[in-house]
């Protein structure tokens, strides 16, 4: 062996493809990101035997002579043909199974060359494939051909057993695999692909005509990746494209923090390391994120740590159980860095694409929830677990608020973003104006559209109101400190620093730039060219892909030109064509004489005249003879006849074409301006993402304040948890107390909940019958702590909550099979990562503990846990029925014994589910046995069993000990109502002025017949087009006037003044209506306002369009609701 200098052969290699394969061990390229050498540097060199890799130069130098030689493919492509030779054993069906077998894994496209259309010389489509197919090798091609798009070999094979596509020319075995879908269902095909995990290459031919016997170019037009769909040509859409949840790049490793879960969001070209997470909380990281790529550091293997344990094929522990169950590669190198650049192989990125870290500092946060915390309160939806995340919001409020709402509870915030959330939601609560309707964008769909400039006018207009929402809330004097608190938790979020000025400024920048470009709605002056001789819907084809998109003022030269051609070609059509016409139809005959009309031919976009037995068969110089000589055949693009029966001119065919030709003019003037404004926002990226995410935050908070409001709960005091240096006791805080708690799956609005108090400043040790209660009661207090430090309101009438530091709740174990794991086991990894994690902060709820294992062993290893958790001085509950522990020599100080009730009724043992001092040693066995259908005899052996044995232990039961509590009052508390000042448009101050003069003096008299209340002024609240009312308005009765956009009224009355006016606007032609509304005196109150403006309005000159429904009659209600409003 011996070294070569650089003056040997070189042989270069495609800069984006990673020579690790090459080298043991592997290369790593950290220096590429985040810690960049000096130019000086000495290239690294890694010594192999006959070789010299020197990779400052990517360059490889083989010892032979200095003539310049070539990697051979297998060589260079082996690990992505292995890749996809693993892909096609998991073919299943058969047409895929018999095509698979004619592959050939010699190249990436499985080609075999000596098949039929299997030849890769140059020049031939299926050499131009493969250099594609070498760009992204791990992606699946498709080749536009014609009205096809086309895939050969690998990639055929996956479209027939994923996407559901036949192959071309069937099973034959003398032609290499061969699929493809036609152009209108591309978009179905992807999506069948994509959902398979799946990316695909799409390649398209560049448009136009070509010279005879010349192969059309082509080039790489964009990629469908999971996640991420494909976009190109969507700027000359006039629709909407759904954006699925961006799919990240994952890494996980490990360090003496613990776990580290690295994600890389090619879309937004960011990334975030979260470390020091516990198996747990990792795993619950994973069942929330659905990864594009999942990919395993070699820190994992060979590595003892709790239950996690990695062999060479991995065994045992839940992180192995959900990685086992997903498709992964291991990397090595520094866990950041080699990530990246593993994402930079994966997308074939170019050099100098750097991504942003987005990782916020969480020394202040609380620990993530564990996946059993997580799955028990129904954080994340289990089967027969009530969903939290469904009493959180209204059923209307789905997509990016349910998200936003789901990831803060799985990952609760610091105390200051929590504060912030909480104040921010107070505020919204009490609002007296109309707020925005949150236009929610999502942030990948922005940075995707804009980047590859394929923004089109319709998401340019939510682009606008995004903007223009987060300006209302500025300039509006309730809103604005609305807006000034959620700046952090947008931060936090997003990882993007804004201040407020900057924020407005770029908004107000930003949206007055596409107003000048973006032609909003209701501008008329663009209306589709009509003219009697021309069918209507040839102008409608031919005009709406670019007509509505652009201002006017910016396409004055093209629409002159369209205008004028679309003129010539109705002067074309009514001389050459309307003389025929008029002769058929001067023609009288019997069946079978002529016909002829003017059609548009859609498919050729053309407008032609067709006829049949029009020709005269004597020509006598009548009228319209001249034209029918100047007829000649129509023919379609490729110069063919396209019937008997379709007729063309000269001169109209070139005012077609001058018609054709200008209107192509203009829509390539409209996408240039609409590319060029994705080009220009480019540059405000970052605002647009922080001002999107903004109003996805504020739209979650609004709709859980409103359905809070709705259910009748509450705003905790959050407190910050400090401990005393000489004693374990809480200070400031004091302790967590509820009172009123009901759980949160109930309805407390409805009532039926049982209410308890909890006063907590120590650790509990609960007792309890079976059915009491204790599961349902540490549900309930975990999901109130939970809701309380991340800044919502819970189910109780009042509460104290510290900000914990981790909320832990264990609540039931059970076996896992594959990892060879018993529910004692599992139960028992579970306990011990709560042990480790908790501290003097934390929250420790465990139900039932030890109940998987032999009673002695297990009542003292509860025990033991029990004076673990007293010793580290947490917060928590630990329920049982192991009563052995009560006999144990524990060494406890602060524990206190609590116990669910029962009561003795009819001679029967039954739950109150009421929390109560001391213990509870009744577990009601026999009684929830036999409630649940258990054979009579059988439980009558048993108790005989237990008699013969327990006895003794049965005579000592403490029957005082099963106490009940009283019922608790519900207080409802009510939140301060007012009304919007006018906002000065004509129509507006009228139907006010009108509406609180018809309304006032009945109000008045109502006054007087009321003494305990105090008269208040009366004023209308408008709701505006993109506004909806506030969360104050909820339960309250209320008159409201719609004003349509034609401006007529409509009077109303309504207990749901947000669900009437969704209902209202749901309706053709009424998504901009406006609405006045006047909160009043309970429905009677309501009804007979709004009897009184229908009979009255229409006498001061307004036009209602319900005059009907002024002839009902009024009906009454209670008194107490009406009463509690006006005192506000």
């Amino acid at each position: 062996m011996y070294w070569l200098t650089p003056k040997n052969a070189v042989v270069l290699i495609p800069r984006w493809r990673s020579l690790s394969f090459l080298l043991i061990p592997p290369f790593h390229h950290q220096n590429r990101r985040l810690f960049s050498l000096s130019s000086s540097a000495p290239p690294l060199i890694v010594r192999r035997p006959e070789r010299v890799f020197c990779f400052k130069e990517r360059k490889l130098y083989t010892k032979s002579s200095k003539k310049q030689l070539k990697i051979s493919v297998e060589e260079k492509d082996y690990a992505h043909i292995i890749w996809w030779k693993e892909r096609m054993q998991m073919c299943k069906k058969p047409s895929s199974v018999m095509l698979v077998k004619r592959l050939s894994f010699s190249n990436l496209l499985g080609v075999d060359t000596n098949l039929k259309n299997g030849s890769l010389k140059e020049g031939t489509l299926n050499w131009e494939m493969l250099q594609f197919k070498s760009k992204y090798p791990r992606e699946i091609l498709l080749c536009r051909v014609g009205e096809f798009y086309e895939a050969i070999g690998v990639d055929a094979c996956i479209l027939v057993e994923y996407a559901g596509l036949n192959p071309f020319g069937g099973l034959r075995s003398d032609s290499i695999p061969r699929a493809g879908c036609p152009v209108m269902n591309l978009r179905q095909t992807l999506d069948d692909l994509t959902r398979n995990g799946f990316s695909v290459c799409i390649v398209e031919e560049v448009q136009g005509p070509t010279q005879a016997r010349t192969r059309k170019s082509r080039f790489i037009s964009g990629h469908a990746r999971p996640g991420s769909p494909y976009v190109f040509g969507l700027v000359g859409d006039d629709c909407d494209l759904d954006f699925p949840d961006p799919m990240p790049v994952v890494g996980i490793s490990r360090s003496a923090k613990g776990y580290c879960m690295v994600s890389v969001l090619e879309t937004m070209k960011t990334y975030s390391a979260e470390d020091g997470l516990t198996e747990e909380a990792l795993v619950t990281k994973l069942r929330t994120c659905r990864c594009h790529h999942l990919f395993l550091h070699t820190s994992l293997r060979h590595n003892s740590s709790g239950t996690c344990r990695w062999g060479e094929f991995g065994e045992g522990g839940l992180l192995w159980g959900e990685c086992n169950a997903r498709q992964f590669e291991w990397f090595d190198g520094n866990p950041v860095n080699d990530l990246l650049y593993k994402v930079e192989e994966l997308y074939g990125l170019e050099d100098g694409i750097s991504f942003r870290n987005v990782t916020v500092a969480s020394e202040n946060r609380p620990s993530p929830l564990h996946l059993g915390t997580a799955t028990q309160i129904g954080a994340l939806p289990t089967e027969g677990i009530p969903c939290l995340l469904k009493v959180l919001l209204p059923s209307n409020c789905t997509g990016l608020p349910v998200m936003y709402v789901r990831d803060l509870l799985l990952n609760p915030p610091a105390y200051e973003i929590a504060s912030a959330i909480q104040e921010a939601c107070k505020l919204m609560s009490n609002v007296t104006c109309s707020i925005p309707e949150f236009t929610c964008v999502p942030s990948a769909k922005l940075v995707k559209l804009l980047e590859s400039r394929e923004t089109n006018h319709i998401e340019f207009c939510k682009i606008k109101s995004v903007l223009d929402d987060v300006l209302q809330l500025y300039t509006n004097s309730e809103l604005i400190e609305i807006l000034k608190l959620l700046m952090n938790p947008t931060w936090v979020a997003t990882g993007l620093k804004v201040d407020l000025d900057t924020l407005v400024s770029e908004c107000k920048t930003v949206s007055c730039r596409i107003g000048e470009i973006i032609s909003l709605d209701g501008e008329k002056d663009q209306r589709i060219s009509s003219y009697a001789s021309i069918p209507n819907d040839f102008f409608e084809d031919m005009e709406s892909f670019w007509k509505g998109r652009v201002k006017r003022i910016h396409l004055e030269e093209e629409f002159a030109e369209v205008d004028e051609a679309a003129k010539a070609l109705c002067v074309a059509i009514t001389e050459d064509f309307l003389p025929i016409i008029s002769r058929i139809k001067a023609t009288t005959a019997p069946l079978g004489g002529p016909k002829g009309e003017i059609l548009y031919a859609r498919e050729h976009e053309s407008v032609w005249f067709k006829g049949k037995r029009f020709v005269p068969s004597v020509w006598a110089n009548t009228p319209g003879e001249e034209q029918i000589k100047q007829l000649r055949p129509a023919m379609d693009s490729k110069g063919k006849r396209v019937g008997e029966e379709w007729f063309t001119t000269v001169k109209v065919e070139n005012a077609l074409t001058r018609y054709v030709e200008a209107g192509n003019k203009a829509k390539s003037k409209v996408l240039e301006l609409l590319r060029g404004l994705s080009a220009e926002l480019q540059t405000k990226i970052n605002i647009l993402v922080f001002a999107s995410m903004l109003l996805v935050i504020a739209k979650a908070l609004n709709g859980h304040v409103s359905e809070g409001r709705r259910r009748k709960w509450v705003f905790p005091t959050l407190t910050q948890h400090q401990i005393s240096e000489d004693k374990d006791i809480l200070h400031g805080a004091e302790g967590m107390k509820i009172t009123g708690l009901s759980p949160y799956w109930f309805d407390a609005a409805q009532g039926g909940a049982v209410r308890n108090n909890v006063d907590m400043k120590s650790l509990f040790l609960l007792t309890g019958p079976n059915g009491g209660g204790k599961s349902s009661l540490l549900r309930s207090i975990c999901a109130a702590a939970l809701l309380g430090i991340c800044g919502f309101m819970l189910p109780a009438e009042s509460a104290i909550i510290p900000h914990f530091d981790s909320i832990m709740l264990h609540i039931k174990s059970y076996d896992s099979p594959a990892d060879g794991k018993s529910s004692f086991q599992i139960e028992m990894s579970e306990i011990r990562s709560i042990i480790t994690s908790a501290t003097s902060k934390s929250l420790v709820l465990i139900d039932e503990i030890c109940r998987g294992t032999e009673t002695a062993k297990g009542t003292c290893i509860a025990g033991s846990v029990i004076e673990t958790l007293d010793s580290i001085g947490c917060l928590g509950i630990v329920s049982t029925h192991l009563h052995g522990v009560f006999d144990l020599p524990l060494r406890t100080k602060n524990a206190v014994f609590k116990a669910m009730g029962a009561e003795r009724i009819n001679n029967q043992t039954m739950p109150t589910w009421k929390l109560i001092d001391g213990i509870c040693k009744e577990s009601l066995a026999f009684e929830t046995a036999q409630r649940e259908g258990v054979p009579e005899a059988l439980i009558q052996r048993a108790a005989e069993l237990y008699l013969s044995v327990y006895a003794q232990d049965s005579l000592k039961t403490d029957e005082s000990k099963l106490g009940s509590c009283s019922s608790q009052n519900v207080v409802h508390k009510s939140s301060k109502v007012a009304d919007r000042q006018s906002r000065g448009e004509t129509l507006y101050n009228e139907v006010e002025n009108a509406v609180i003069s018809i309304c006032e003096k009945r109000m008045s008299d109502y006054y007087k017949k009321n003494d305990d209340l105090e008269p208040k002024a009366m004023r209308c609240v408008l709701v505006g087009s993109k506004e909806q009312p506030p969360p104050s308005t909820i339960g309250a009765s209320s008159v409201y006037v719609m004003i349509r956009p034609d401006r007529k009224l409509y009077i109303g009355e309504t207990d749901d003044l947000e669900g009437r006016i969704r209902t209202h606007r749901s309706k053709e032609g009424m998504q901009n209506a406006s609405f006045l509304y006047l909160l009043v005196h309970g429905k009677s109150m309501a009804c007979q306002l709004e009897t009184l403006l229908i009979n009255q309005l229409p006498s001061r000159g307004f036009h209602l369009t319900n005059l009907a429904d002024g002839k009902h009659r009024n009906f009454g209600t209670s008194d107490l609701l009406g009463k509690e409003m006006l005192a506000r």
